[in-house]
């Protein structure tokens, strides 16, 4: 039978396109399944304040009476303006190996894109650099970890076969937690202190946290405006994404900066690896999925940088190297025996330089593919 492909709009069609990725990674030994409490929110555009600021359309593509793919189209006006663009996005892109039904899902969100006057599209890409982006190009043996891609290693030869190319590459490294901190490391820290220009903030509990989360991500808007892909956060966005993340968040892992005027300047945030715990919960929490996750948070010997950034005028001082002794310490004192740098864009030469220092070594590689529609 033929590819059809049709506009999700009813809620059994939500349900269709939100749990066909389990069918279609049901023999994938690196599959972990999405929070499905958060993967409703994330397509409800009453709760998922991205939604605002773009235009949207899903598409699901059924072959043999059954569901056979999915993709999302996104414009995000917003970073138009701001950059001058005319570029589109396709997100959460599933399908099995089927030229046939990759060609049509893909043909239909270009339709879609030109129908709305974009030039270009990339993907996969969110609505913000912060959703999962591209697709696994190398390291397909490595465990995956929490907010990248799971995809499998036919996809990307499926974007070229649809005339897509490489936009640009990220790169995951992962560190051993060493037994002893570095001493340039210790040098650099007590240097930065000494100055008496800085102070570091570390917090215990999430309640404490949630104060911080908003200056946070406002210092965020302020440093990652020349990354690939980044929008400017809203309060509600940041609001959406401190929401989603809080419950998990290990206040251990949180490290600030503030300078002599008691702003903060600069700051890193990571947490436990629990892959293996949303897995066995099915990507539940209840009744017993919160279980699972937890146990996993506190059996996992991986911890995954998700955060981190430097002011500008304090870029060069040694605050890296400052958040970076005091990330270690904290690693060390819990137990553990590795670090994801998760995302790094391959251009971003200086982070690279710092995860080197630190004997990181690079595991896996995602691909944004790019086309142009003109």
């Amino acid at each position: 039978m033929p590819v059809s492909i049709k506009e999700v709009r009813s809620h059994s069609e939500l349900h269709d396109y939100i749990h066909l990725p389990d069918k279609i990674h049901c023999d994938h030994w690196n599959w972990v399944p999405p929070m499905y409490a958060d993967e409703w929110e994330f397509y409800d555009p009453g709760k998922n304040r991205f939604f605002q600021d773009c235009s949207t359309v899903l598409f699901l593509a059924e072959k043999d009476g059954r569901p056979a793919g999915r993709i999302m189209g996104i414009i995000n006006h917003k970073y138009n303006k701001v950059h001058n663009e005319a570029s589109g996005r396709f997100f959460a892109f599933e399908c099995y190996n089927d030229a046939e039904v990759a060609s049509a899902l893909v043909t239909a969100i270009e339709d879609w894109h030109r129908k709305n006057e974009i030039k270009k599209v990339i993907g996969p890409f969110g609505f913000s650099d912060k959703d999962p982006q591209g697709f696994l190009i190398e390291g397909f043996d490595q465990p995956v970890v929490i907010a990248t891609n799971y995809s499998l290693p036919y996809m990307p030869e499926l974007m070229q076969q649809c005339g897509y190319s490489k936009e640009i590459d990220c790169v995951d490294y992962l560190m051993p937690v060493p037994e002893e901190i570095p001493d340039f490391y210790k040098t650099i820290y007590s240097r930065t202190l000494e100055s008496n220009q800085f102070r570091l903030k570390e917090i215990s509990t999430r309640r404490e946290l949630k104060s911080y989360i908003r200056p946070v991500f406002e210092l965020i808007n302020k440093t990652y405006a020349e990354i690939y892909g980044f929008s400017e956060l809203t309060t509600k966005e940041m609001d959406y994404f401190a929401n989603r993340y809080i419950a998990v968040i290990n206040p251990k892992f949180v490290k600030m900066i503030y300078d002599r005027q008691d702003e903060l300047i600069a700051f890193a945030l990571a947490m436990p690896e629990i892959s293996d715990g949303i897995r066995k919960a099915g990507g539940r929490l209840f009744p017993l999925g919160f279980i699972h996750i937890l146990r996993a948070s506190r059996k996992s010997r991986l911890l995954t940088m998700l955060l981190g950034a430097i002011r500008s005028d304090y870029r060069n001082n040694g605050l890296d190297a400052l958040l970076g002794m005091k990330m270690l310490e904290s690693a060390k004192e819990e137990d553990f025996e590795f670090i994801d740098s998760h995302l790094v864009l391959e251009t971003n030469m200086k982070m690279r330089a710092e995860y080197e220092k630190l004997g990181g070594t690079v595991k896996k590689r995602y691909r944004i593919f790019g086309k142009s529609l003109e």
